[in-house]
């Protein structure tokens, strides 16, 4: 259910019909504000693999804001530096505590994918999970509106569940 919510939101977030024209995401305003964080727990290589999704030009508008300079995540001048603003930035608006430890995940990178950017990390060293407990604020700078969908996986059970500015917690027992 969860995913047919966000694919509907991902169409209406992306495109608008207008009659005899297509806007895209830069021409139009978006009436949801959404972003996708997952964490699966990968028992044989005892790592949590996150990854972010976030609308690119909702990440880039508020990069922009934060560094009062240009950011173009799709061309960057300066890859290094793009990336070090992605993580910095997730680093400040995701806390993962997984059994009363908070943990600082491993920053990948990113890629793009249509309209988004899957932002990746990993936390080393996590052999089992009972309970993971996340702070999402992830845009809640940018948009009073937004909505944080998360999913949980751990030993093959996946849970999920969405947070609405201001609410950021999330707990998910295994």
């Amino acid at each position: 259910m969860l995913l047919l919510v966000y694919q509907l939101i991902l169409l209406f977030h992306t495109s608008v019909l207008v009659p005899n024209k297509i806007l895209n995401h830069e021409d139009a305003k978006h009436p949801y504000y959404v972003s996708v964080t997952e964490l699966m727990h990968n028992k044989a290589e005892k790592t949590i693999e996150i990854s972010c999704k976030i609308f690119t030009n909702d990440l880039e508008t508020i990069l922009r804001q934060n560094t009062k300079g240009y950011v173009d995540i799709l061309h960057p001048k300066d890859k290094a530096a793009t990336e070090k603003l992605i993580r910095d930035y997730i680093a400040k608006h995701l806390t993962i505590n997984i059994d009363g430890k908070i943990l600082q995940p491993e920053y990948l990178g990113y890629e793009i994918e249509e309209e988004a950017t899957w932002s990746y990390m990993q936390i080393k060293n996590v052999s089992a999970v009972k309970k993971i407990t996340l702070n999402n604020s992830i845009l809640y700078d940018y948009k009073k509106e937004e909505i944080n969908m998360m999913h949980v996986s751990v030993n093959g059970e996946r849970k999920s569940t969405k947070v609405t500015n201001p609410e950021s917690l999330a707990s998910f027992e295994f």
